[in-house]
């Protein structure tokens, strides 16, 4: 159990910081164009949302290939887990110049959309985005990317390959918004260079592997079963919180503030506790994969006490700093109060937040996407969503809201445990593995 224990710290703790780049590094890129302005620092915002949101719909490519690669990994099938690998590369290409395609065929009015109608922080925002679009196909080689590696057990080189391009990027931005003085074009270009640079890396890790590079549409389409589900599961996200944030805008400018602080302050705590789901798809796809049936139950329930237990010391952090967090996020005292109303929601949630961040790279790990799919589907669709909805009819304040929130993770939590108590969670990931039978003649 020391061994586990230990490979899951191995796994986290660079998959943490390869998380924590990318925010931080968002923070300093909006320090640098915040200091040209309030119309280019409203224009990044509005441009930068747009980029994320569809960015984001993406992420298929490096959970799915996470999945796919560690329970080939695990079989012994090394030379198969990398062409799954080299497939999502490939995959990477096409989905990115598509992404580049429709971001500059409807950047105009889409960010009309999104920025209203200031036509200064329009033009900002559409300078801006045309640029950065052009790094959509180098982003999601290094999603891409990311994933292979995690599949491989190998997550440090990911969070070098990151922090080197992050850093990059943030010193070539300064560089070309005061310097070439090209203003928040210079970000975008900053951004676009970087991601070239993060995406060859990936590449030529993967060809140090030695294995074919040629693509195959065959194994590409395989891929994009796991794409569907994935990419269902995020726009089930997608609708839940801007439903919610919507809903919240309607509650009057106080709540709304208060929503954007505990909504951040949960997506940050979401970021440490999906490093553990990251080492869980890791390492539960690799025992998948070898057909250790009873290590890969093992495991499963040590990330699931793992996740509940930090969710459980965020949970004492927070309600530790019932007024003094909030103070960190504003001055204003009626938006400070009305934190309060959301706050124990939030923390109280944290030891079942974690547990089912954990559980979700259980079900990515062992190829049980569809059930994850379906059950984030219903737990927004028909709980989130209505229950925002409520929130504002009934009157029920920013609690309502957060009342909702805490619903959608405690029916993905009932779910997901129920699930794993039992062996269907297994059966997708070990029919893909020549260890099919170990299912059928379990250990013990």
């Amino acid at each position: 159990m020391r061994s586990d224990a230990r490979a899951i710290l191995r796994l986290a703790v660079p998959a943490l910081g390869a998380l924590a780049a990318e925010p931080l590094y968002v923070l300093v890129d909006t320090a640098i164009v915040g200091h040209l302005g309030s119309t280019p620092l409203a224009g990044l915002a509005v441009a930068g949302t747009l980029l994320t949101t569809l960015v984001w719909l993406t992420n298929f490519l490096e959970y799915g290939t996470t999945g796919g690669v560690a329970r080939l990994f695990g079989a012994g099938r090394e030379r198969e887990a990398l062409d799954v690998g080299v497939q999502a590369t490939w995959l990477a290409v096409a989905v990115g110049l598509a992404l580049t395609a429709l971001i500059e065929a409807t950047a105009d009015p889409a960010l009309r959309l999104i920025g209203g109608g200031d036509p200064a922080v329009h033009e900002q925002a559409l300078s801006w985005i045309r640029v950065a679009a052009l790094g959509a196909p180098f982003v999601c080689i290094t999603l891409a990317g990311q994933g292979w590696l995690r599949g491989v057990q190998d997550t440090f080189t990911p969070l070098v390959v990151v922090v080197a391009g992050n850093v990059v990027s943030a010193a070539l931005s300064a560089g070309l918004v005061y310097g070439a003085h090209l203003g928040i074009r210079g970000s975008a270009i900053a951004n676009a260079v970087a991601q070239s640079g993060s995406a060859a890396l990936f590449t030529v890790a993967l060809l140090r592997r030695d294995v074919p590079f040629a693509p195959s549409w065959t194994r590409m389409r395989a891929q994009l079963t796991t794409a569907r589900d994935l990419g269902i599961r995020t726009l089930a996200f997608l609708l839940a919180f801007s439903t919610a944030t919507s809903v919240a805008a309607r509650m009057g400018p106080t709540t709304v503030a208060a929503h954007q602080i505990a909504i951040q302050l949960w997506g940050f705590l979401a970021l440490v506790l999906d490093a553990i789901a990251i080492a869980a798809q890791a390492m539960v796809g690799a025992a998948v994969g070898a057909g250790r049936v009873d290590a890969a139950r093992a495991l499963t329930w040590r990330v699931f006490a793992w996740g509940a237990v930090t969710g459980a010391a965020f949970a004492v952090v927070l309600l530790a700093g019932w007024s003094a967090v909030p103070r960190l996020f504003t001055s204003d005292p009626s938006v400070i109060d009305a934190t309060h109303a959301a706050w124990p929601f939030l923390a109280l949630m944290q030891p079942a937040a974690g547990a089912v961040f954990a559980l979700d790279g259980v079900f990515i790990g062992a190829g049980d996407v569809t059930f994850m799919r379906n059950v984030t589907v219903v737990a927004g669709v028909c709980f989130y969503v209505p229950l925002s909805v409520v929130a504002y009819l009934a009157g029920l304040g920013l609690a309502g809201i957060w009342f909702g929130l805490t619903m959608f993770v405690a029916v993905r939590l009932c779910a997901g445990f129920l699930r794993i108590r039992g062996d269907a969670w297994l059966h997708a990931g070990l029919r893909q593995t020549p260890a099919a039978a170990a299912l059928q003649h379990p250990a013990g």
